[in-house]
């Protein structure tokens, strides 16, 4: 159609091969066209059948074009739509996490560090922090998007071309915004697509961090949560067996996508300009990790709503392991007694309740008054979960009304994406 419109063949020459092009791409559509081994790539069968169908005007198809900026406009039209279908994924899997959320707002669970209990939180806020993860993958990918929507068309091999045309009216065409600058950098550049493995490294390693809390809560020695049959599998020897496959498969899966992102930046980072065969190498990786992450995604938005929350055992395992210990630490502070001084009097409670086989709450005041004089017999309000939960109001904390707007916030923001 360019071509026609600058001058360079005629309408009717376009008319020709337009109307051949859509023969062939309804053959490879319907698994229909034939390949041969003699011809070189995919360019040269398109152009080899078009001579068929088309007679000779098919030689004309190739003018003011060159592989290398075909193909470099061919990535990026398909990791344009890929990219797409990602975002729109990643705002599933942020909509069902809001969703669990909601349902879930007033369950309490340990929060840790170290892997070992440290304080307590609403299960809410726990996924709303892989929300804000999610969030970040998709506002990362919506900015890779820009600079991958952009088109090469016209550098043809690398310096340009001496015909005529109009590659404003072929962006126009092809829905790009905007032109590459520099016919050199557009067909050696591939920023675009290590920065696409980038964010899908990213978004993996958030979707493996998640996996291994899945994994870890539906171990009877947790006990948090249960993963739905459809996404577990038993033992092959032991009846009594349910495996997080899911969960695990997501959890590996990471190092094969992060793997993707090493292959290609290794592949560019030493290639002189302008295009190298060794460019070849860059569509196993990228096409694998498009594959694996949309895949990966998908299978988690079906997953997480399915999940059974046992809020027993998670408040249970809230309640037990001093998780007051800093409440306690915080009301000596407000007692007047410095923080290290108000952490030593707890770090010793501490040690007599161990000794005592009793939580921090189950002493007696006049227990408590042995490690500070101050404390009177309103800090057992102080260390009951409700209190600990809803004394945590600044901002992003995990008290409840905290949570309630993060969530409210956080479905305005879906809808209106």
């Amino acid at each position: 159609k360019m071509l026609a419109k600058v001058g360079v063949i005629t309408d009717e020459d376009a008319s020709q091969l337009i109307e051949g092009l859509g023969i062939i791409k309804r053959e490879l559509d319907h698994g229909e066209f034939v390949f041969d081994d003699s011809l070189e790539d995919i360019h040269m069968h398109i152009e080899a059948r078009l001579l068929q169908v088309s007679g000779r005007v098919a030689q004309k198809l190739h003018t003011a074009r060159s592989r290398n900026d075909q193909i470099a406009l061919d990535v990026r039209m398909y990791l344009r739509d890929q990219t797409r279908q990602t975002i729109d994924l990643l705002h599933q899997l942020r909509t069902v996490l809001v969703d669990m959320a909601e349902k879930h707002q007033d369950v309490v669970m340990p929060g840790y560090t170290h892997t070992q209990r440290a304080q307590p939180v609403l299960f809410a806020h726990h996924l709303l922090a892989y929300y804000e993860m999610f969030t970040r993958d998709q506002a990362r990918l919506s900015q890779c998007l820009e600079r991958i929507n952009v088109m090469p068309l016209g550098s043809a091999a690398l310096a340009g071309t001496t015909y005529p045309i109009d590659r404003a009216y072929t962006a126009q065409l092809l829905d790009f915004p905007r032109v590459s600058a520099n016919s050199m950098d557009a067909v050696a550049d591939r920023d675009f697509a290590m920065e696409f493995l980038s964010d899908a490294s990213m978004c993996m390693i958030h979707l493996s961090r998640l996996s291994e809390e899945l994994v870890l809560w539906s171990t009877s020695e947790f006990g948090f949560i249960s993963i739905s049959d459809a996404f577990a599998t038993g033992s092959s020897i032991m009846p009594q067996k349910k495996n997080p496959d899911v969960a695990e498969i997501v959890r590996g899966k990471t190092g094969r996508v992060v793997g993707d992102l090493v292959a290609l930046l290794t592949l560019m980072k030493s290639l002189p300009l302008a295009y190298n065969r060794d460019m070849q190498e860059d569509k196993e990786p990228l096409f694998d990790a498009v594959d694996t992450l949309k895949a990966c995604l998908s299978i988690n938005v079906q997953m997480i709503p399915r999940i059974t929350v046992n809020r027993e055992t998670m408040q249970k395992a809230a309640s037990v392991g001093f998780l007051n210990a800093t409440d306690m630490a915080d009301y000596l502070v407000g007692q007047g007694i410095p923080f290290r001084q108000a952490h030593e009097c707890v770090g010793n409670a501490v040690a007599y309740a161990l000794d005592q086989g009793k939580e921090l709450d189950q002493l007696s005041l006049a227990e408590l008054k042995r490690f500070a004089s101050q404390i009177k017999d309103d800090i057992f309000a102080h260390l009951t979960l409700s209190h600990m939960i809803d004394r945590r109001q600044s901002q992003g904390g995990t008290a409840t009304a905290n949570v309630v707007q993060a969530i409210a916030d956080a479905k305005k923001m879906l809808a209106d994406s």
